[in-house]
């Protein structure tokens, strides 16, 4: 079940709320919230929601051990590792042993296992209960006694499948002490039908341009087009996580969740060091606090700073897939983010504005089209394709596929919404008048996302295989 679907919003979702807003407590309100979250997950993953629970039991005996041994650092910390090591290595088993595997018999090695499924969103939520487990023996977070609790905390159905990757510190309090405010469930309702619209109406309207491309040939569609390939799953790729992201926490906030925040427009950064800081937040900054800070950080050397910077962006760049191209994607950022810190950084200020952004936005489109093609045939294909010079056969190409002038439209409002235009919306509802046209603003656009959705097939959320 995904968040753009009819089943989700007219179903599941308004059962949920007609029982989460009966006038009960906060345990009553939790165990809907925990019942629907399993629901939500067991829909497309009947069996596997066994293995998102077997995870949440093994961090829920491991900090009880931990929280046990506190006096005793020596134990706390071996029960911490082991307990870490059993997370990673269920991650490890479910999303990466086929692909190591399969990389051992290219080398000759006789080794054959059965295909094994992955369970939709173990990254995201491997991640967050490994938050849970770390912050507890560094004592930032107190024991959960309540397993059920837990539980829900890590697969709290907003964002269970694709993030943000919300960390037990910001939810521990509202777990039990939260409050349903009016207000918050306007905003959240109004946040969830913005990323509703980003997904059904501009993420989905745009991906065809670039299929339409990557499936045709070179020699049809020259070298702008596939150009235009790689800017259209630019903005494919930020308005499907980014309206994701939107609606998790729009329903957060519905239920008296706050979430931080996972985008701050992105494509309007002037370096990529400000890219990182704006694109998957909550990504980023879990690396950067579990893995690149007790790596050292920045408070060594420059080579080693260099060591922790390509161990950090390796491991990003496998977190998305197993699969070269993900590895590929993650070094391309490493050696832009080395080039910028030790030298670029200094260029990159000493431009004009919008240089220095269109510099920015070359190489992060460039990087996009290594995490979209998986293939390295085609993705080498793709990319000689894009610094060639070859012309648009444009008659042969309105021919042979007709739907690509329909997808190019889109680029008019991606390029419009990927700016801070939110900001001129809260101005606008600053006065009566103004809140009340947005407010018919927000159910139109909710009227139109859902006619989207009647007329489009089945079209998952990118990040939901990560």
């Amino acid at each position: 079940m995904v968040f753009s679907s009819l089943s989700f919003i007219f179903l599941l979702l308004a059962i949920t709320f007609a029982l989460y807003f009966l006038p009960f407590g906060r345990v009553y309100k939790n165990v809907v919230l925990l019942l629907a979250s399993i629901i939500f997950y067991a829909w497309g993953e009947p069996r596997l929601v066994i293995v998102m629970i077997a995870v949440a039991l093994v961090a829920y005996g491991g900090g009880l051990l931990i929280d046990k041994y506190r006096s005793d650092k020596s134990k706390a910390k071996l029960i911490m590792i082991i307990t870490v090591a059993l997370i990673v290595a269920n991650l490890f088993i479910f999303k990466y042993l086929n692909f190591a595997v399969d990389n051992l018999a290219s080398l000759g090695l006789n080794i054959s296992i059965g295909e094994i499924r992955l369970p939709i969103g173990i990254s995201f939520y491997t991640f967050q209960i490994l938050s849970y487990v770390i912050d507890l023996y560094r004592g930032s977070v107190k024991l959960q006694k309540n397993f059920f609790y837990l539980l829900l905390y890590l697969c709290f159905f907003p964002q269970l499948i694709a993030g943000p990757i919300v960390r037990y510190s910001t939810v521990e309090e509202e777990i039990n002490n939260r409050e349903e405010k009016f207000d918050e469930i306007i905003a959240g309702s109004k946040r969830f039908i913005i990323g509703l619209a980003k997904k059904v109406i501009l993420a989905n309207g745009i991906a065809s341009f670039a299929e339409i491309v990557y499936a045709g040939t070179f020699e049809v569609y020259g070298t702008a087009m596939y150009w235009l390939a790689a800017l259209a799953y630019t903005f494919q790729i930020y308005f499907d996580f980014s309206g994701y992201s939107d609606m998790a926490i729009g329903l957060g906030l519905i239920t008296g969740f706050h979430f931080l925040e996972n985008f701050e427009h992105p494509y309007i950064a002037t370096s990529i060091t400000e890219f990182w800081r704006r694109w998957h937040i909550s990504l980023s900054t879990w690396f950067r606090d579990y893995v690149y800070i007790p790596l050292g950080g920045n408070r060594c050397s420059a080579s080693r700073q260099i060591v922790n910077l390509l161990i950090v962006w390796a491991l990003t760049g496998l977190w998305h897939g197993a699969s070269w191209n993900f590895v590929l994607w993650g070094l391309y950022y490493f050696v832009l983010l080395i080039i910028e810190k030790f030298w670029g950084g200094k260029f990159l200020k000493s431009l004009p504005k919008i240089a220095s952004w269109c510099i920015t936005m070359f190489f992060v489109s460039l990087g996009w089209v290594i995490f979209n093609i998986t293939d390295f045939t085609a993705l080498q294909y793709a990319l000689t394709s894009m610094f060639s010079s070859h012309k648009v056969e444009w008659l042969e190409m309105y021919m042979t596929n007709t739907g690509i002038a329909s997808a190019a439209f889109y680029f008019i409002p991606c390029i419009i919404c990927m700016f801070p235009v939110g900001k001129y919306v809260k101005k606008i509802e600053e006065n009566d008048i103004g809140l009340a046209l947005s407010n018919v603003w927000h159910l139109i656009l909710l009227v139109i996302s859902i006619i989207y959705i009647i007329s489009s097939s089945y079209n998952p959320f990118i990040y939901f295989r990560f």
